[in-house]
């Protein structure tokens, strides 16, 4: 946790120095993350993701969480947007290791302006970040002697980048499925008029529509 910690906070603090110019809006996948956040619990979970703080416009931010037991079970999904938090209830055996994996996507962010201010050429790329990870409930004792557990990420990984291109040959051209459709705030909504749809795909992609009556 500490290196990702140290990454953020360098990241962060790039971003506010070159945003205060208007030019950074988005930072790339691998220095982003998930930060468990104290209030969790041995029934409750709260884990907070950093793309929501340094992505622009956050507005557009989607995040499509899941979490499942080493048998692929699923036991928690939700898809969240323009938000920096997750926070559930659960009734999970404080001796299982659970998985997490969430997807973020912001169409209207891409890294243009930070590959630009890298010396590094622009390619136009979305913000299409995949981030997996492990929980577990992790003991410890406090210096008086008292014992106390958290949830624990294990590996703290970042985020991968969904957009690195494909080589020609291996690429095979599939119809994809749409899974879900929300709203600005998350809420299915599938059929509703006269207000911005975010349709989401099986392949992770992510499409923005306005049906107008």
């Amino acid at each position: 946790m500490r290196s990702f910690l140290l990454t953020f906070i360098i990241a962060l603090g790039l971003f506010q120095s070159i945003n205060a110019q208007g030019v950074v809006t988005a930072v790339p996948c691998d220095m982003l993350g998930m930060v468990m956040n104290v209030g969790s619990q041995e029934t409750s979970i709260s884990i907070y993701h950093s793309g929501q703080y340094m992505t622009h416009p956050q507005s557009e931010n989607i995040f499509m969480w899941e979490f499942t037991d080493q048998q692929g079970n699923v036991l928690h999904q939700d898809t969240l947007v323009d938000a920096s938090t997750i926070s559930f209830g659960h009734n999970w055996s404080l001796t299982d290791t659970i998985n997490v994996t969430v997807h973020f996507i912001n169409d209207s962010a891409n890294l243009n302006n930070w590959y630009i201010s890298e010396g590094l050429e622009p390619n136009g790329n979305s913000i299409n970040c995949l981030f997996e990870d492990q929980i577990f409930w992790h003991i410890d004792t406090f210096p008086i002697g008292t014992p106390y557990g958290t949830w624990t990420f294990i590996n703290n990984n970042p985020g991968e980048d969904l957009n690195t291109p494909t080589a020609i040959n291996n690429f095979v051209l599939e119809k994809k499925r749409l899974i879900n459709v929300v709203d600005i705030i998350g809420r299915q909504s599938k059929g509703l008029k006269n207000r911005p749809l975010f349709y989401i795909y099986d392949d992770g992609s992510v499409e923005k529509r306005i049906i107008l009556e």
